[in-house]
């Protein structure tokens, strides 16, 4: 695959909300992000829990990078980091503008790759080394993302 700038491009992005969000500000950002992204082309998914939040955007690659500089401005987001970013063949969520799952009420040890935290594949900031093994947490990070392309395709 090329680098070409409007290659399709995957980006995986973890943060943390700025302060807690309602059912209902966590609806309206749903609603914001919808649009943009069905006006920008892009397609993905969010999942929130705990504050924390995990997106996968795809779509071309200068849109994408400009989505992602105006998200980790946002001051709704702290700590934005880029977990994997790729370019691809083909969408994983081609549906869906974006995709949702609170998951508050299911067992986090009934979702394949799901973790607290990815921080063994971020850098530590100071010498660029990575904690733990990248390789085991890019597995989980893809089962997670698996699984929920399985439940955002099974549901209306």
């Amino acid at each position: 695959m090329s680098n070409l700038p409007n290659d399709l491009l995957s980006i995986v992005y973890s943060s943390s909300a700025a302060h807690p969000f309602t059912d209902e500000e966590l609806a309206a950002l749903l609603a914001i992000s919808r649009a943009n992204n069905a006006r920008t082309g892009l397609t993905g998914m969010l999942l929130h829990r705990s504050g924390r939040f995990l997106q996968v955007l795809e779509g071309p690659g200068d849109t994408l990078r400009e989505r992602m500089s105006v998200i980790a401005a946002d001051p709704r987001h702290l700590d934005v980091r880029i977990l994997l970013q790729e370019t691809i063949d083909a969408r994983q969520f081609p549906e869906w503008t974006m995709a949702f799952e609170p998951a508050p009420g299911t067992r986090t040890e009934d979702i394949p790759g799901y973790r607290t935290t990815f921080a063994d594949i971020e850098s530590d900031g100071r010498d660029g080394r990575r904690d733990g093994d990248p390789q085991r947490s890019l597995t989980a990070l893809r089962e997670l993302i698996g699984w929920f392309q399985d439940r955002a395709l099974r549901s209306p």
